[in-house]
């Protein structure tokens, strides 16, 4: 349940209205049950995926992980119903539903834990018991990597949880912190792929910049194109290699000798991956939203990524250039963007996440601009190690924060954005939306 009241109980109220209006449209649009009903069809003893037809020879088999995993899952339950032979969903915390047929295991994100791995050894069961005319559905989206994890043999739990967390803070972008976590895995990078006999199908919900399927949840169906080379030099470029547990440094080291397994590095015949959400579409949604409430929209970008405060700087410069001078578009306008911003930290951090960041640090740039809100969320309804989604700022944020004697500077140095926006009564709180296509910025100019 969306903390509407306490957004709209001060400032720029109707432009933070419209924020939150296109923010549903979005979360909608991107609904990953309403996504697996979209693609997946069942006729004829035939499952058809994007008019593509796979013939039902066995049975079916269903695996599930990301937090998304169960609102998917309930999709392929009520599409094939009475065809699953057996199944396995692995979601976060407070992400599951109940379901018929299909096993649910809850576990950690965005650091894995016990259970993490626990689903990911049944999961690997369940694969190899697919036999050659058999199917497995498998359901990825985003929060995958971590929900679903496998480490390689000599490396344990531990030291893949230490690992996971040093590449968290670092910097780094999903994607590289992805190319080290295929290589120290035994279900990423393809390798889940190479387990399946029979057909496999994918069915993807993208949580990453540009929509690379290698990527999302580190590509366990999908060939890889890093090397462990390519995760060593990430390491060594975010100062994260002196750090790691040793067990991590000699699997990479003895990797790049040709000693340890690669990812997969070829399609194979038996494998089918299918696109079924993303941002993009996410951010296409907004802009149609915003054309029928008679606002001209923008999609400024769907790749949005640096420093969560730096980026929001940068964003908000072109919302001051709209506001002042009409240029490059004239107002009323909302300008939309989507993407994954980062944040690195140093020393211990206080309490926020990338979007809460962003949000705090383009109040900055905002203040005195009358009828002007921003919006910058996690579509998962978690941004962060919090319970925020993200923040809804307006002209009056920075003003507010001053009266009660909160420096932002200081909160944005401290990663204590969280606190900040709470105080302002700027925090976004939706609750687990159950889907995760990335980030999505909204900016409201009245």
């Amino acid at each position: 349940m969306i903390n509407r009241e306490r957004l709209l109980s001060q400032g720029d109220i109707k432009a933070k209205e419209i924020a939150l209006t296109l923010m549903n449209e979005a979360i909608r649009s991107a609904d990953p049950y309403e996504a697996v009903k979209r693609v997946l069809k069942f006729e004829d003893n035939k499952v058809i995926i994007k008019g593509k037809e796979f013939p039902i020879n066995g049975g079916i088999y269903v695996l599930a992980f990301g937090k998304a995993a169960c609102s998917m899952a309930k999709a392929v339950e009520e599409v094939l119903e009475g065809k699953i032979v057996e199944g396995l969903a692995v979601t976060k915390y407070g992400y599951a539903l109940p379901l018929k047929k299909i096993r649910v295991i809850e576990a950690g994100h965005p650091i894995p834990d016990e259970n993490s791995m626990k689903g990911a050894q049944l999961g690997v069961e369940l694969a190899k018991k697919v036999g050659e005319n058999d199917i497995l559905l498998v359901l990825i989206s985003g929060g995958g990597s971590a929900l679903f994890m496998l480490p390689e043999d000599g490396i344990s739990l531990e030291d893949k949880m230490k690992t996971n967390e040093l590449l968290l803070k670092s910097g780094a972008k999903i994607y590289e912190i992805n190319t080290v976590r295929k290589h120290i895995s035994k279900v990423k990078g393809g390798k889940l792929a190479k387990l399946v006999k029979g057909t496999l199908i994918s069915l993807i919900l993208s949580d990453v910049v540009g929509d690379p399927l290698e990527a999302i949840a580190s590509g366990p169906t999908v060939k890889d194109p890093t090397t462990f080379q390519d995760a060593y030099r990430l390491l060594k470029l975010y100062n994260v290699w002196g750090k790691l547990p040793e067990s991590v440094k000699r699997h990479i080291e003895l990797g790049i000798k040709g000693e340890r397994e690669e990812t997969l590095k070829e399609d194979l015949p038996n494998v089918h991956n299918f696109l079924i959400a993303s941002n993009s579409l996410a951010c296409e949604s907004a802009k149609r939203k915003a054309e029928e409430l008679g606002l001209n929209a923008y999609i400024i970008t769907t790749t949005l990524e640096g420093e969560a405060r730096e980026v929001a700087i940068a964003f908000g410069s072109i919302i001051e250039e709209i506001y002042h001078r009409e240029r490059p578009f004239k107002r009323p306008c909302v300008l939309i963007a989507g993407g994954e911003t980062t944040v690195t930290i140093e020393g211990e951090p206080g309490l926020g996440g990338p979007n809460q960041e962003f949000a705090l640090s383009i109040a900055r740039k905002i203040s005195g601009l009358r009828g002007v809100a921003v919006l910058a969320m996690d579509t998962d309804g978690t941004d962060g190690p919090t319970d925020a989604a993200g923040g809804l700022v307006d002209s009056y944020t920075l003003e507010t924060l001053k009266e009660r004697g909160i420096d932002v500077e200081e909160f944005l140095k401290a990663h204590n954005a969280y606190e900040a926006l709470k105080e302002a009564n700027a925090l976004l709180l939706t609750g687990a939306t159950r889907t995760n296509v990335n980030s999505i910025v909204i900016a409201v100019i009245l």
